[in-house]
């Protein structure tokens, strides 16, 4: 089986873990409405855990020393790019009174996540230009890093405003990129180390601001104390959770 099979067969069976989601579809609205703030601040956790846990130290490593400082820049580009794009939606929203139900945080989440599995593509075919095993591996390491993430983001978008059937479309429209970011890297293979690198940090910046900006302060407008500490508890589950991934 060839190289690009094999990058082909790996992203777009990552893609289908987006539908994770539908199994949310099967409870019931009110049920649903009590787990929502749980996944969202999973969904915190992962976000905060990936982009210090994995995606940034992941950078430094692929750089020379020299250039580390300059990988905190991206970092603070992310941060402030998704802060433009997320007053920008809110303007337009304001303006055209365009689907207002929806929070624009909600788009930020697919944007953001579309880049992520990019990234992750690019990853895969790399690993796997180097060796198939090298790229079993690392597909299935980005394949158990998603399940959360993906379950997280779906309930954030639900929690945004969006119905559930469009949440979990959109939901998978983001995680194709997967296998487009795997045809680009096999693509420009002997450019991947380059072009990969400084979208890492972007990304975690990205990440970090969806995450601080957006998710945690949904969590703590809870005026329930219990439920606050239960909020607080799966927020450290997903950092616990990214924490092992990268130990592992």
């Amino acid at each position: 089986m060839s190289i690009l099979l094999y990058i082909i067969i790996s992203t777009f069976s990552i893609s289908l873990i987006a539908f994770l989601g539908s199994l949310t579809l099967f409870l019931k609205e009110e049920l649903l409405n009590k787990t929502l703030l749980i996944l969202v601040s999973f969904s915190a956790g992962t976000l905060i855990g990936n982009s210090f846990l994995h995606l940034i130290p992941e950078a430094i490593e692929m750089v020379e020393a020299d250039q580390v400082f300059n990988l905190f820049l991206y970092v603070l580009l992310g941060f402030c790019v998704f802060f433009v794009l997320e007053s920008l939606i809110k303007w337009h929203h304001h303006h055209a009174k365009e689907h207002p139900e929806v929070m624009p945080f909600s788009y930020l989440i697919l944007f953001s996540d579309a880049i992520h599995n990019f990234i992750d593509g690019l990853i895969i075919a790399a690993t796997f230009l180097a060796s198939i095993p090298l790229g079993i591996a690392s597909s299935l390491a980005v394949a158990f890093h998603e399940i959360p993430q993906e379950i997280g983001d779906f309930g954030v978008l639900i929690h945004g405003g969006f119905k559930k059937r469009k949440a979990l479309f959109l939901n998978f429209l983001s995680a194709i990129t997967v296998v487009l970011g795997g045809l680009v890297g096999f693509l420009i293979s002997a450019k991947i180390g380059e072009s990969i690198v400084f979208l890492l940090p972007f990304a975690a910046g990205g990440f970090i601001y969806i995450a601080s900006s957006d998710l945690i302060p949904e969590i703590k407008n809870e005026k329930n104390i219990k439920n606050s500490i239960i909020y607080f508890f799966v927020f450290l589950a997903g950092l616990a959770l990214m924490l092992m991934l990268k130990l592992v």
